[in-house]
C-alpha cells in the first residue's frame, strides 16, 4: 500500500509520516508539501502513485483537491487535522499519526 503524506513545507509533519509508516511491512510512504519551496512538492505523479493521500490540515486538503481534482477521483483523501505544532519525529506527533492513520488503513 502506498501512502502519501502532505503538509506545507515537507520538513516536519509529512516527513515524520513517511518515516513512521515506511517501517511497516507492506507499506510505502512518501512525504511532500503544498508550498512551492517544499523539500518535495506534491505532484500529479505522487497523487497517482498513492493509494491513500493523508493531508495534515484542511488548507492542504483544499489545495490538493483543487489542483488534482481529476486524479483524486479514485483515491481516498483523508484530513488528519494535525496542526503545525510539532518537531520532526516528535513522539507525540508519532502517536497522533499512528492513531489517526490506523483508523483508515490496516497496519500490520
Amino acid at each position: 500500500m502506498n501512502l502519501l503524506f502532505v503538509c506545507s513545507e515537507n520538513r516536519l509533519r509529512s516527513p515524520t509520516g513517511e518515516e513512521v509508516f515506511s517501517a511497516y511491512e507492506g507499506i510505502n510512504s512518501i512525504g511532500c508539501g503544498t508550498n512551492s519551496d517544499a523539500e518535495t512538492v506534491v505532484s500529479g505523479d505522487l497523487i497517482e502513485w498513492a493509494d491513500v493521500v493523508f493531508v495534515m490540515e484542511k488548507t492542504h486538503r483544499n489545495k490538493v483537491s483543487k489542483k488534482f481534482k481529476d486524479l483524486l477521483k479514485s483515491k481516498k483523501l483523508v484530513c488528519l487535522e494535525i496542526p503545525d505544532n510539532y518537531d520532526r519525529m516528535d513522539p507525540v506527533l508519532v502517536r497522533i499519526l499512528e492513531n489517526r492513520v490506523s483508523k483508515h488503513i490496516r497496519l500490520q
